[in-house]
C-alpha cells in the first residue's frame, strides 16, 4: 500500500512563492518517475512537472523558469514555485506510477 501525502498549498499573492512537498510511504521501490499534476475549476489534470530517478526533468510550458522539481531519494519530491500567477490557481497532485495523492490547494491572489 503505497499513500502520498501532500503539503505546503495555501494563498499566496501573486508574484509570490510556494514550495510543495509530497511524502511517499510503503513500499515504492519500483516507481523512477514522480511528479506533479494540476487541476484548475472546470479543467482537467495537466502536468507541471516530472523527475525521473538520474536527473531528467520535465516542465509544461507555462511553468519553465517558475518552477523547479526536486527529489530527496525515492519518496520525497518537491516543487518549488517562483513568480506565482494567478492562473498558476489549482488543486496540485503528487502523482508517482499509479498512485495519486489527496492534492493540495494553491491559491493564488492577483
Amino acid at each position: 500500500q503505497v499513500q502520498l501525502i501532500e503539503s505546503g498549498g495555501g494563498l499566496v499573492q501573486a508574484g509570490g512563492s510556494l514550495r510543495l512537498s509530497c511524502a511517499a510511504s510503503g513500499t515504492i521501490w519500483s516507481i523512477t518517475r514522480m511528479g506533479w499534476y494540476r487541476q484548475a475549476p472546470g479543467k482537467q489534470r495537466d502536468l507541471v512537472a516530472v523527475d525521473t530517478i538520474g536527473g531528467v526533468t520535465n516542465y509544461a510550458d507555462s511553468v519553465k523558469g517558475r518552477f523547479t522539481i526536486s527529489r530527496d531519494g525515492t519518496k520525497n519530491v518537491y516543487l518549488q514555485m517562483t513568480s506565482l500567477k494567478p492562473e498558476d490557481t489549482a488543486v496540485y497532485y503528487c502523482n508517482a506510477g499509479i498512485y495519486w495523492g489527496q492534492g493540495t490547494l494553491v491559491t493564488v491572489s492577483p
